[in-house]
């Protein structure tokens, strides 16, 4: 249905404009993406095995290992996964903004080079 899934891209937006500034600032030449579901090829390449779910995945350069050589490349890309997440919210609104905020923060954590256990620790503090 259209109207779910620009709702799900609405919340997505809003998550990416609820960023601290401080967070907005530094993240550079990444773009975000919605995409109904992985395909099979790509949860392949990531390791996800089957019964395993994938909402977010940061593709690119993470900040701190661009080095002076990095101009002229393509955007990163951080794609969220829309199927996945509104199956995980139960169809309870308000906790399909919740995951959808902590996917985007996890795949941003990504980009300025943070690791798995480093994001569950700010996550943890936040």
């Amino acid at each position: 249905m259209r109207n779910e899934k620009d709702y799900f891209e609405t919340l997505v937006d809003g998550a990416v404009l609820a960023l601290p500034e401080k967070i907005k600032k530094v993240m550079d030449n990444v773009a975000f993406v919605v995409e109904d579901e992985a395909r099979r090829e790509k949860t392949g390449e990531m390791g996800i095995k089957r019964g395993e779910v994938l909402i977010g995945l940061y593709e690119g350069i993470p900040k701190i290992k661009r080095g002076a050589g990095y101009f002229g490349v393509l955007p990163d890309k951080i794609t969220i996964f829309r199927k996945p997440i509104e199956e995980l919210s139960g169809g309870n609104r308000e906790k399909l903004k919740k995951i959808v905020n902590e996917t985007v923060w996890h795949e941003v954590g990504h980009h300025l080079g943070l690791g798995e256990e480093e994001i569950r620790i700010l996550k943890a503090k936040r």
